[in-house]
């Protein structure tokens, strides 16, 4: 009993420990930066945490996260704020996510607990929370009850701090970047209009209406979408005339490279094939030459910073990402790799549909 009383506190303080750094270095996969913007995107942005609030919110809860995993390890001020603080943020983090259960069911989706590196439903982060709170509670209980005497409260401080400086020094603060906001789609009678309308008007004004004229405008009617603003000109000044593929991609994103190939081999096959052009996420840019050679052939591109990139693909939403637009009008979108992901089978039919068949 003597031995299971000595070794239990260092067994949990070593669970504890190892929980909450490897919760802090989960957030930072695979890469800082991109890490936590993802973090923000994902989980502060839907919170309410503006832009500006958010990258301070984000380094510094990491930041605490890692600290008390190292805390928990040594003896100062362990019972008296150590644990108090590491159960504070346990029972925060597990009401949270108990609300966002009740509200949205807690069986889909990623709660950013270990980021992308452990991908974890909201009710196996509010087991996995109450059993940590569990062990700190019993932790106490066994912890010797003599009095905290000669503590230095210097050592939590200065690891907090620096643990807190090592997340903004691994990730330094980018400006926040202001997104272009896309226009609102128009009306479903106007998307039904071609871009003829002002020539039809004119004939209407006209005595006499030639059958021929009838014919040729019907034809027009039939053939394509009126032309719509779809946001992205200042991206690609051209992609709101004709047929276009705009795909949302990271360089080195295994997903996004097959995408790609399969976008290069439907080239070849499907007969007037629509223009590609691609809005790269401003990660790991120097694998752009090798994301090309995978994918067989290059396209025009725009880079992105990784905020700006998730803001204009849209909350919810991830890559590889590709839409289908017609004249500036969507079609298809693509996006992620579960439920939505890209479908070649589908969106090749879809391409080589005439006008008359689509539906918005």
């Amino acid at each position: 009993m003597e031995g299971i009383k000595k070794y239990s506190p260092w067994t949990i303080r070593s669970v504890i420990s190892f929980l909450f750094l490897l919760s802090a270095v989960a957030k930072l996969y695979p890469s800082p930066y991109f890490a936590i913007s993802t973090f923000e995107f994902n989980q502060l942005y839907p919170m309410g945490f503006s832009e500006e609030f958010a990258p301070y919110f984000s380094r510094i809860l990491i930041g605490i996260e890692l600290a008390l995993g190292i805390l928990i390890m040594q003896p100062n001020f362990l019972k008296r704020l150590v644990i108090p603080g590491t159960m504070f943020m346990l029972v925060v983090f597990t009401t949270h996510l108990t609300i966002e259960t009740i509200q949205n069911g807690g069986n889909d989706g990623n709660c950013g607990c270990f980021g992308s590196l452990l991908p974890m439903t909201p009710i196996q982060a509010i087991l996995k929370n109450l059993a940590a709170l569990a062990l700190l509670t019993y932790l106490i209980t066994i912890l010797p009850k003599k009095k905290e005497t000669n503590q230095n409260f210097w050592v939590i401080s200065s690891v907090t701090f620096a643990a807190i400086l090592a997340l903004f020094m691994l990730a330094p603060m980018q400006p926040v970047s202001a997104t272009i906001p896309l226009e609102p789609k128009t009306s479903p009678i106007e998307n039904l209009l071609p871009a003829a309308t002002d020539t039809i008007a004119k004939v209407m004004k006209t005595d006499t209406i030639q059958p021929e004229k009838v014919s040729e405008l019907k034809a027009t009617i039939k053939t394509e979408p009126a032309k719509h603003k779809s946001g992205f000109a200042p991206y690609f000044s051209t992609i709101d005339s004709g047929k276009k593929i705009l795909c949302f991609f990271a360089p080195g994103c295994d997903h996004c490279q097959g995408v790609a190939k399969e976008l290069t081999e439907m080239k070849q096959q499907v007969k007037n094939f629509p223009e590609i052009n691609i809005i790269f996420m401003n990660e790991e840019i120097d694998l752009i030459p090798s994301f090309f050679k995978i994918a067989g052939a290059e396209y025009p591109y725009k880079i992105l910073e990784i905020i700006p990139f998730y803001k204009v693909i849209g909350m919810g939403k991830s890559t590889p990402g590709v839409k289908y637009l017609w004249n500036g009008n969507e079609y298809v979108f693509y996006y992620g790799i579960e439920n939505n992901k890209f479908n070649k089978d589908d969106f090749k039919a879809l391409i080589q549909k005439p006008f008359s068949e689509l539906k918005k």
